[in-house]
C-alpha cells in the first residue's frame, strides 16, 4: 500500500517507521530532511508542510492510497480536508474537527456547551476591559494561553511563570497585540494542581481506542525549572499507566475523550484522526488542560516503539471509519529523552554539526528518532529545535531508563538533554505529590 507522511519531526519518523514494519509503501512530505524518514521512503518531497496544493499534488502523481498527517500546522490548514476531496482515505480530523487543538476557544466552549467532565473555569476575550476585570475579580491566580497554535510554549502560569498581577496583564496585553498567535484571544483558566498525563487515541469518527498512559516533561531544565518546551522527553510504565496513575483514573480520562468525540459528533463533526486528552490527575480526578488533534511529540515515540498489533492497519481504520475495538501493546515501560541544541528554550544554537553513531545506539537496544535536524553532503545538523528522541524500552521504568542514557552517550555535538526524566527520584516526587493531595482532600 503506497503511503503519504506528512511531517519531519521524530513523531513523524514514529509513525513513518511503525507503517514502514507493517509493509507500508512509504513517501513524505516534509520542510526539512529528516534522515531517518529519508531512508524509509521510496522517495520523498522537500515541501511546506502547509502548502497544500503541492502535497495533495505529489500525493496524486504518486498513486498514494493512504495519507497520514503528523503536525498539527497541516491540520488547520485543512490539508486532510484537500487530501479527502482528492479521494485519499487520510488519517487527520477535517480544519473545523481540528479546532479541538488549533482554537482553545472552541475546545473550552464546546465542553461547556455539553457539559463534559473534566472542565474548568475559564474566560476567553478579546477584550482588555473584560479580562482585566475578570483578573481583578478573581485574582491573578490563572493559566494565561493564547486561543491558537504555539507549539506547547504559549501557556504562562501564574507562580512559575508570571509572578503577579502586573506580569499576568501584560502578558494577555502582548496576546491581545498578537505578538504569540495572531489570534489576540486570550484564554483566562483556573490553575490547577496535581500531576499532568497524556491519553492518546486512535478515532475512526465513531470509537475511541486509548493507547497507554505519558507523562510528558516541558520545562527546559532538570527538576521543573525554566521555559515551557515543545517537551523534553516522556516515559510510560509496563502496565500502561503511571506510578502515580490509578487504573480508575486512566478510565475516567478516556472518558472524557470518549464524551468529546461525541459532542463534536452531536455538531456535525466526523473526527477522523488521533485525539490526544492532556489532563491535569487533581485531588478531584482529571480536569483538561488541552486537547491535540495529533499524535504528541514526544508521546507518540513512547506508545508507537512498543505497539504489537499492525500500525499500518489501524491508520486504515482511522481512515475509513473501520478501526477495531482494541490493539496491543507491548507490557514493557518506555523513556524517551530528547537531545535538543544548546539553547533551546531560549535561544538554540543552529547550523551544528551533531555525530550519530546509530550502531552503537543499536546495540545498546534503544530506538532512535530523527526530529528537526537537517541531513546535508556535510553531515547532520542542527535547526532551532529539538534533535533527536531516543527510547528505550524494558520491563521497568528503570530498566528503560538506563538503556535511554546508555544510548544517549552515542551522540555528540553542542547538544543538551534533560537527564532527570525517568529517573526514580522524580517519579518519586510525582507519587508523593499526588499522595499528599488525595490525603489532603480525604482529611
Amino acid at each position: 500500500m503506497k503511503v503519504l507522511a506528512v511531517g519531519g519531526g521524530a513523531r513523524e519518523h514514529a509513525i513513518a517507521s511503525a507503517l514502514k514494519r507493517d509493509g507500508a509503501t512509504l513517501y513524505a512530505c516534509m520542510k526539512n530532511r529528516n534522515p531517518g524518514i529519508a531512508r524509509l521512503s521510496e522517495e520523498f518531497a522537500l515541501v511546506d508542510e502547509t502548502d497544500v496544493d503541492a502535497v495533495v499534488s505529489y500525493a496524486k502523481m504518486r498513486g498514494v492510497e493512504l495519507a497520514f498527517i503528523g503536525p498539527e500546522a497541516p491540520l488547520e490548514a485543512g490539508l486532510a480536508d484537500a487530501l479527502r476531496k482528492a479521494g485519499i482515505p487520510t488519517v487527520g480530523p477535517s480544519k473545523d474537527a481540528a479546532r479541538l487543538e488549533t482554537s482553545k476557544d472552541f475546545m473550552r466552549k464546546l465542553m461547556q456547551k455539553h457539559r463534559l467532565p473534566g472542565a474548568i473555569k475559564f474566560l476567553s476575550s478579546n477584550s482588555q476591559d473584560e479580562i482585566f476585570g475578570w483578573l481583578d475579580k478573581h485574582g491573578p491566580d490563572v493559566v494565561v494561553k493564547p486561543s491558537g497554535l504555539t507549539g506547547g510554549k504559549g501557556a504562562k502560569i501564574y507562580g512559575e511563570h508570571l509572578n503577579s498581577m502586573g506580569e499576568v496583564k501584560q502578558y494577555c496585553s502582548e496576546i491581545l497585540g498578537g505578538k504569540m498567535d495572531g489570534s489576540r484571544l486570550v484564554i483566562l483558566e483556573e490553575r490547577l494542581e496535581g500531576e499532568e498525563f497524556t491519553i492518546q487515541a486512535f478515532c475512526d469518527g465513531k470509537i475511541v481506542v486509548p493507547t497507554p498512559a505519558v507523562q510528558d516533561h516541558k520545562r527546559a531544565y532538570e527538576g521543573d525549572k525554566g521555559p515551557n518546551t515543545g517537551g523534553m522527553g516522556s516515559y510510560s510504565d509496563c502496565n500502561h499507566l503511571l506510578p502515580f496513575l490509578t487504573r480508575e483514573d486512566y478510565d475516567s480520562g478516556l472518558e472524557i475523550i470518549k464524551k468529546v468525540n461525541d459532542a463534536m459528533r452531536a455538531d456535525g463533526l466526523d473526527y477522523r484522526g488521533i485525539i490526544y486528552g492532556q489532563f491535569m490527575l487533581t485531588k478531584d480526578g482529571p480536569r483538561v488542560v488541552e486537547f491535540n488533534a495529533r499524535f504528541g511529540d514526544p508521546e507518540a515515540m513512547n506508545v508507537l516503539t512498543i505497539i504489537c498489533d499492525s500500525f499500518l492497519e489501524v491508520a486504515k481504520g482511522i481512515a475509513t471509519g473501520t478501526l477495531s475495538n482494541e490493539y496491543r501493546f507491548s507490557p514493557e515501560a518506555t523513556v524517551c529523552k530528547y537531545i535538543v541544541p544548546e539553547g533551546y528554550g531560549t535561544k538554540s544554537l543552529s547550523d551544528q554539526r551533531i555525530d550519530v553513531d546509530e550502531e552503537k545506539i543499536r546495540r545498546t537496544g534503544a530506538t532512535l528518532y530523527y526530529a528537526a535536524v537537517n541531513e546535508t553532503e556535510e553531515g547532520i545538523f542542527t535547526t532551532s529545535s529539538r534533535s533527536i528522541g531516543i527510547v528505550g524500552t524494558g520491563e521497568s521504568i528503570e530498566e528503560a531508563e538506563g538503556i535511554c542514557e546508555s544510548a544517549l552517550e552515542h551522540v555528540k555535538g553542542r547538544i543538551f538533554v534533560r537527564h532527570d526524566i525517568g529517573k526514580s527520584g522524580l517519579i518519586k516526587k510525582r507519587i508523593e505529590h499526588m499522595a499528599r493531595l488525595r490525603g489532603a482532600k480525604n482529611a
